[in-house]
C-alpha cells in the first residue's frame, strides 16, 4: 500500500479493524480455556495441592508473556506486526494438545510458558495494529473495542470450559475448545490480516510528539505519565494473577460446583470486556487520570470484600465490580501511552508497559501463593487488595493531569470535525488576497504567508 493512499481513522479502516477485533477475541479465548478449571486440573490430574505450586503455572505464563510483549514491541517495526501475529498463532496450536497428554506437572508449566509467548506476540500485535489504523482521534475507543473482544472472550470461554468440565470432566474435552480457537485464529490471520507499518509512516509525517532518549527507562521510571501508567498496569495484573489462581480455590472451599465457580469467575472478565465498549470511548473525552484512579480504587475495594461473604450472589456481584474497575483502566492505559509517545516509538513503549504489566501475573501468583501457604488465603487477598489501593494513590499524586505532547500540525479531518462541533477555533488562510477572495472557509482570517514571516521577524 502506497503511503499517499493511506488514510488514518476507524471509519476509513473499519474492515481491517473488524477483522483484528475478531482475531483478538480468539486470542482472549486461549486464556479463558484455563481460567476456571486449572486449580481442579492440577489437583485431580497431578495431585498438586500447594497454593504456591498450583500458581506456578501463572508465574510461568506471566514471565514468558511479559518478555514476549517487550520483544514484540521492539521487533514490530523490523519484522512487521502481521508476521509476529502469525508466529504467535503457530505457537498456540500445540498448547491444548500438550495439556491433554501432559505426563507430569512440568509439562503443564511448559505449555504455559508457550502460552505466554503466544499471548505476548498475538495480543501485543493486535493492540499496536489497531492504534496504527485509527490515528489520534479514536484511540481510546479502539482500545476499548480491542480489549472488549479479548476479555469478553476470556469470560465466555471460561464459562464454557467450566460447563464442559462439570459435565464431562476437567480433561480432555475443555481443551478441545483451545484447539479450535488456535487453528481458526491462525487461519483468520493468514487469510485476511494486513500489516500496518505504512500507517505509522503516514502518522509520523504529521506528528510532533517529542522523542524519548531511552524508551525503556522513561516508560518504566522517569516519565511521570508513562511510569504512573506502568506501575498501575503491573498492580492490575498482580491482582488479576491472584484472582485467577486463588478465587477458584476460595470457591471450591465454599463447596460450589464447577458450573457455579465458572459463573463467578467468568463474571469478572465478562464485565471487564463489555465495560470497555464504553470506557474506551470515555477515555477519548474524559480525564484519563481520573479514570485510572477510580478504576484502581474500585478494584482494591472489591478485592478486600471477597473474604467477608459466602453468598453466591454477593460473590458474583463483587466479581462484576472488580470487572468494572478493570474496565475503567485497561483501555485507558493503552490510549494514554499512545497519546504520550511518538508513532515510531509507540510500539516499543507499549511493549515495555506490557512487559511490566504482565510480570504482574507472576508477582501476583508468587506473592499470593506464598502468603496463602504461610498465613491463609484471606491474608493474601487483603495484601493484594491493599497494594491495589496504594497504586490508585500513586496515580493520583504522581501522574500529571494533562498529557503533554508537542503537536506541530493538525489533520484536515480534525479541522472539519471541530467546525461541525462549533468549537472555537481560528483558521488563518495564508494564500494571497486574490485567492482568498475567490473562495475561502467562512470566518477564516486572511494573513498571507509573506505577512506572517514579516510579523515573525519583527517580534524577534
Amino acid at each position: 500500500m502506497n503511503n499517499t493512499n493511506v488514510t488514518l481513522g476507524l471509519k476509513e479502516n473499519w474492515k481491517q479493524f473488524t477483522i483484528l477485533v475478531i482475531v483478538n477475541a480468539f486470542v482472549g479465548g486461549m486464556i479463558g480455556m484455563e481460567r476456571t478449571i486449572f486449580p481442579q486440573f492440577a489437583e485431580l490430574e497431578f495431585g498438586v495441592a500447594s497454593k504456591t505450586a498450583i500458581l506456578s503455572f501463572i508465574t510461568a505464563f506471566g514471565i514468558s508473556k511479559a518478555i514476549a510483549n517487550y520483544y514484540t514491541g521492539r521487533l514490530a517495526n523490523k519484522y512487521g506486526r502481521r508476521n509476529l501475529l502469525l508466529f504467535g498463532w503457530l505457537l498456540a496450536i500445540p498448547i491444548p494438545i500438550m495439556l491433554i497428554y501432559a505426563p507430569s506437572w512440568n509439562w503443564v508449566i511448559g505449555a504455559n510458558v508457550l502460552l505466554g509467548i503466544s499471548q505476548g506476540l498475538t495480543w501485543s500485535s493486535t493492540v499496536v495494529m489497531k492504534i496504527d489504523l485509527v490515528g489520534e482521534k479514536d484511540r481510546g475507543f479502539a482500545m476499548g473495542l480491542n480489549e472488549f473482544a479479548g476479555y469478553f472472550a476470556v469470560g465466555v470461554v471460561a464459562f464454557l470450559t467450566g460447563y464442559v468440565a462439570n459435565k464431562y470432566g476437567v480433561t480432555p474435552y475443555p481443551f478441545y475448545i483451545g484447539i479450535f480457537i488456535a487453528v481458526v485464529g491462525f487461519i483468520l490471520t493468514a487469510l485476511w490480516v494486513n500489516d500496518t507499518r505504512v500507517f505509522v509512516k503516514k502518522e509520523s509525517a504529521t506528528d510532533g510528539t517529542a522523542s524519548m532518549q531511552n524508551i525503556f527507562m522513561e516508560t518504566t521510571f522517569t516519565n511521570k505519565t508513562l511510569s504512573s501508567v506502568t506501575q498501575a498496569g503491573l498492580v492490575n495484573n498482580l491482582n488479576d494473577g491472584m484472582i485467577w489462581g486463588l478465587l477458584p480455590i476460595i470457591l471450591m472451599s465454599l463447596h460450589f460446583d464447577t458450573e457455579h465457580i465458572g459463573i463467578i469467575t467468568a463474571n469478572y472478565p465478562t464485565v471487564w470486556g463489555i465495560g470497555q465498549l464504553f470506557t474506551g470511548k470515555m477515555s477519548d473525552h474524559y480525564s484519563k487520570k481520573a479514570m485510572l484512579f477510580w478504576g484502581m480504587l474500585l478494584q482494591g475495594v472489591a478485592i478486600l470484600m471477597f473474604p467477608f461473604t459466602e453468598s453466591f450472589y454477593v460473590l458474583a456481584f463483587l466479581s462484576a465490580i472488580l470487572g468494572l474497575g478493570t474496565a475503567l483502566v485497561y483501555p485507558t492505559f493503552l490510549s494514554t501511552i499512545a497519546q504520550a509517545t511518538s508513532p515510531t516509538q509507540r510500539a516499543e513503549s507499549i511493549g515495555t508497559f506490557r512487559l511490566w504489566r504482565d510480570l504482574g501475573y507472576s508477582f501476583g501468583a508468587i506473592i499470593s501463593g506464598v502468603t496463602a501457604d504461610l498465613f491463609g488465603i484471606e491474608y493474601a487477598v487483603f495484601f493484594i487488595g491493599g497494594l491495589t489501593i496504594i497504586s490508585s494513590f500513586i496515580i493520583k499524586f504522581r501522574m500529571p493531569e494533562q498529557i503533554h505532547t508537542a503537536k506541530d500540525c493538525i489533520e484536515v479531518e480534525e479541522v472539519k470535525q471541530a467546525l461541525l462541533a462549533h468549537k472555537k477555533i481560528q483558521i488563518i488562510d495564508v494564500r494571497s488576497k486574490e485567492e482568498y477572495e475567490q473562495a475561502h472557509i467562512p470566518n477564516a482570517l486572511n494573513i498571507t504567508l509573506q505577512d506572517l514571516k514579516k510579523q515573525h521577524f519583527a517580534t524577534r
